[in-house]
């Protein structure tokens, strides 16, 4: 009979949305697991667990939590979750903390992050593409609403023992061959759909049933494209401007809110 194989113990530096849902879902089946996060919501955390409110549950989850740095020190996996502005300083504050024999999955949104915290940190570091709607109702509370799952490479040895490890958390990952394509493809979506939805105050669902909303879309997406082709990078599944705008529609109806 094999053996389960260990855990590793896992921190997640930025604790927030993103970062609480997947921490969360390590930590539900049994990873050791630290969030690295705002006082707020370490505090609320440490006093009464991680609210974890899915589609057909709620749970509480009992993890450790902390406003300090240094909890990075025993821990061999990092999932790195700070906004992208925050990328550069986060890394370099980790530094001289990180085991050098540790791996740092960047779950963030933009294409170079994997980039700055490679050369600040001096780490192995995985870049990933997220794809999960979840939000914040209050400190402590991770609300999830659509999809989780996540798309890392390139393929290797590493990127195929981290997959093994994140689908025992429950979580859905893809190894990609062409890991910058795939970054540049969520860049799109998010560049579609999210400035509508933030100015006009409205969920992606409601931006496809809009005629001018879809025009703006399609414009955005034009232009994503042109500047991806002009710096050489090939997403994915998309050769045209239409097969483009039919990938944001797919997100936007997929996670409609």
């Amino acid at each position: 009979m094999s053996k389960t194989p260990e855990w590793p113990r896992i921190a997640v530096v930025g604790a927030g949305a993103v970062g609480g849902y997947f921490g969360g879902m390590f930590a539900r089946a049994g990873a050791p697991t630290v969030f690295i996060g705002r006082k707020h919501f370490a505090d609320s955390v440490t006093a009464g667990g991680l609210v974890l409110d899915k589609s057909d549950d709620q749970e509480r989850i009992k993890i450790d939590a902390t406003v300090d740095m240094s909890a990075i020190r025993d821990c061999s996996l990092i999932l790195f979750c700070v906004k992208a502005n925050d990328t550069l300083a986060t890394a370099r504050q980790m530094a001289a903390l990180v085991r050098p024999d540790a791996t740092v999955v960047c779950l963030q949104n933009g294409v170079d992050n994997a980039d700055q915290v490679r050369a600040a940190a001096n780490v192995v570091v995985v870049p990933a593409a997220v794809y999960v709607a979840v939000s914040v109702p209050e400190p402590g509370r991770v609300k999830h609403l659509a999809r989780g799952d996540l798309t890392i490479g390139p393929p290797s040895k590493r990127t195929t023992e981290l997959a093994n490890i994140f689908v025992r958390a429950g979580i859905s990952c893809r190894i990609s061959d062409k890991i910058e394509g795939e970054l540049w493809l969520k860049l799109l979506c998010n560049c579609a759909l999210n400035a509508i939805s933030a100015l006009g105050n409205v969920r992606y669902g409601e931006i496809v049933q809009n005629a001018d909303a879809k025009q703006v879309m399609q414009d955005i997406v034009d232009e994503v494209l042109a500047v991806a082709g002009a710096a050489r990078v090939v997403l994915p599944g998309v050769h045209d401007q239409a097969s483009g705008m039919a990938a944001a529609m797919e997100i936007a109806t997929q996670m409609a809110g």
